[in-house]
């Protein structure tokens, strides 16, 4: 059987602080796999555009939002496997061959365990729930691996959601598929702690949570998250 062939997607919004970074980090651990490509799906209106340009990546020119932009470099991508990462996330160092055995053994569908970049104890908990099957644990953060099929068996992300899209997908692969949790960690930075307070965000995103499971529309969730979320 021939080695699926993979399609990193990561969406940007004015990220030009640290997307140099996330490439050059991303770059140093594929560098040596074949069958890799990588899609950003930008709707930036600072440098983040002109610092793409240096680097050896497809560009998805989107309109602003998550769900959005992702579907835009899905529809760019050639890989049998999408992969969406975000910004301000670094994959495992084995994260290519992880994703490729996981395939092999059927598995259409997953996210990797996740910890910050931050060791505090609370941060360091709150990556130890990742671990656990549970919906309540799940985020974009951790990363999402998906069959390229499967995906648009399933109608993509959808476009309405503006917020908690990741959620909603999960969801919607549960349906059809079982959806794995791998061992190996994405570490991903706590910028939005450092901003917020560990505390206040925590109890921001759990309450988001909340009223998303009690049925509260887009809108109200969005002017929740800009309210709360710096």
């Amino acid at each position: 059987m021939a080695t699926p062939t993979i399609s990193i997607i990561m969406p940007t919004c004015n990220e030009e602080a640290i997307i140099a970074r996330s490439l050059h980090a991303l770059f140093a651990i594929t560098e040596k796999s074949e069958g890799i490509e990588i899609i950003v799906s930008d709707a930036s209106s600072d440098s983040t555009p002109d610092i793409l340009s240096s680097f050896p990546v497809s560009v998805c020119h989107s309109a602003k939002g998550r769900a959005t932009q992702m579907n835009c470099a899905a529809r760019m991508a050639k890989g049998d496997l999408l992969y969406f990462l975000h910004a301000d996330s670094v994959p495992p160092e084995t994260f290519v061959d992880d994703i490729r055995s996981a395939a092999a053994t059927g598995k259409k569908a997953g996210c990797f365990r996740m910890s910050f970049d931050d060791t505090h104890p609370l941060m360091t908990l709150f990556g130890w729930f990742t671990q656990f099957p549970l919906l309540i644990c799940r985020g974009g953060d951790q990363s999402l691996f998906i069959d390229k099929a499967l995906f648009g068996r399933i109608g993509g992300f959808d476009e309405t959601k503006l917020i908690m899209e990741d959620y909603d997908i999960i969801t919607r692969i549960e349906q059809r598929e079982e959806f794995h949790i791998l061992e190996t960690e994405v570490t991903t930075s706590a910028r939005k702690y450092y901003r917020n307070g560990i505390i206040p965000l925590q109890m921001s995103f759990g309450t988001i949570h909340l009223m998303y499971a009690l049925g509260f529309d887009q809108e109200t969730l969005l002017r929740f998250y800009r309210e709360h979320i710096t």
